[in-house]
């Protein structure tokens, strides 16, 4: 079969996209509001010392490493009349809101034991609802479309949904959570109830929008347990990708958890002006990976925003404090990368294995990048409420409820520390990682049209079993 007989593919409507990233804005609304505001609410609000939140921590990494794989490898051999992926999305989706309501219902006058088992229990509820709900959606994507152009345009639109919903996670806390020492938490409570529901209902409407490829449910045959890891860790593209992510995922995580201790202590800015410095930029160049990928390719495009990111991020430490919101702005541009591209590379990745296994694995691979990459999410959740105990930074517990401003000039140096230099060399090892990922030039085109053939067989079968 010769190149100009494969189809080609249907322009996706601006509906299909606006569907595609309602589940997006669903589920960063919830996680930006957990990420944002969990550290800062029991350490600082419900004075649980950093001891108890580093043995929660790395509990919570253990079991969030472990249940991302046991999931992708239960929805790649899940055979049901509704898919593969969709049902575990649509029916966790009330589960994810009533455990993300849970997280913030700790007793404000609990003792320390009574606080870490409240938030390590509900930590994991959550978790596992999320994995299943993200996992699912992230593993959708290279299945309904199959060119760098369509991933990338349904990512741009995920994105920018992501990055709304991210905004809402951190602005709506903000305005809601106590300034004072004597304000109440109800506010607070009425938020996060509001927040998950409408979350949950965002990500139902994705559900019943987007329909799966009944091929990869009726024609593909799930492949054994040690198969499946066998594929999955001998592939070289899949191991530099996902170790060139844990740099990424570690430098989003420990910004998102910073970024009120930037505003509120280093800047003594409003957390949303701040935001603004971050998130416009952003948002600007979420479209703009469009462009960088034509230059670039999807690898170039991923290294040029990594290292643009890092420079920003670096800098915070080292220049006078009215110029942090230009490294701010430096930032949010290069981190439109790891936001936009990720998922793209990683489609790249399960379509060069489905030439070597046979199958679509999205939900493997998602599952076993995330037993790599989430304990970075602990790390950052670790390496925040240390360094600032290390440099004696005064928290709102230990000053009667109120803000102290007037920190130590090495508790500021150590805000600068965790909220740019750690991330910013992050992103810049990230984008040398992944010099060494195969699937650039013509060995990715070679794939593309392998695939692209391989598709055209499993429909054929599909046919003949209809």
């Amino acid at each position: 079969m010769t190149d100009s007989s494969l189809p080609r593919p249907a322009k996706l409507s601006f509906g299909y996209k606006i569907s595609w990233g309602t589940a997006a804005l669903g589920t960063s609304l919830i996680s930006g509001i957990y990420g944002g505001l969990l550290t800062i609410f029991y350490q600082d609000y419900l004075g649980l010392s950093a001891k108890w939140i580093g043995i929660a921590a790395t509990i919570y990494a253990i079991w969030n490493a472990l249940n991302d794989p046991i999931f992708g490898y239960i929805t790649d051999g899940t055979r049901s009349k509704h898919g593969r992926r969709i049902p575990y999305m649509r029916y966790t989706a009330p589960f994810l809101a009533l455990t993300f309501i849970l997280v913030w219902f700790a007793p404000p006058q609990a003792g320390q034991q009574a606080l870490f088992w409240w938030m390590l229990v509900t930590m994991l509820l959550y978790d596992t609802c999320y994995t299943i709900i993200g996992l699912v959606y992230s593993a959708l994507l290279p299945e309904v479309v199959e060119t760098d152009q369509h991933r990338n345009q349904l990512q741009i639109s995920s994105s920018l949904f992501a990055m709304l919903g991210t905004l809402l996670g951190f602005v709506i806390p903000d305005m809601v959570r106590p300034k004072t020492g004597d304000a109440s938490l109800v506010p607070l409570y009425v938020a996060v109830i509001v927040a998950g529901i409408f979350g949950m209902l965002l990500i139902m409407v994705t559900t019943f929008k987007i329909k799966e490829k009944p091929e990869y449910t009726k024609v593909d045959k799930p492949i054994p347990l040690l198969d499946a890891v066998k594929y999955t860790f001998t592939s070289k593209s899949f191991l530099t990708l996902v170790s060139a992510n844990f740099m990424s995922i570690l430098m989003s995580s420990l910004i998102i958890g910073s970024l009120y201790y930037l505003a509120d202590y280093v800047l003594q800015w409003p957390t949303i002006q701040l935001l603004v410095f971050l998130f416009v930029p952003l948002i600007i160049g979420i479209p703009l990976t469009s462009i960088f990928r034509k230059w670039f390719g999807i690898v170039g495009a991923q290294q040029f925003l990594l290292v643009v990111a890092g420079i920003g991020l670096i800098a915070i430490a080292f220049v006078p404090d009215a110029l942090i919101p230009a490294c701010v702005v430096l930032a949010g541009l290069g981190l439109a990368g790891p936001q936009t591209l990720t998922n793209v590379l990683f489609a790249q990745v399960a379509d060069e294995d489905e030439l070597r296994s046979g199958v679509r694995r999205e939900g493997a691979f998602f599952g076993v990048n995330a037993l790599i990459t989430k304990p970075a999410q602990s790390i950052a959740l670790w390496v925040t409420p240390f360094i600032l105990e290390l440099t004696h930074f005064v928290t709102r517990a230990s000053n009667e409820g109120e803000i102290f401003l007037n920190q130590p000039a090495e508790a500021i140096m150590g805000i600068k520390i965790f909220t740019g230099v750690i991330p910013g060399i992050a992103c810049l090892i990230g984008a040398v990682i992944l010099i060494w990922f195969p699937l650039k030039g013509k060995k990715w085109e070679e794939v593309q049209k392998e695939v692209q053939l391989l598709h055209m067989e499993k429909k054929k079968k599909l046919e003949e079993l209809a």
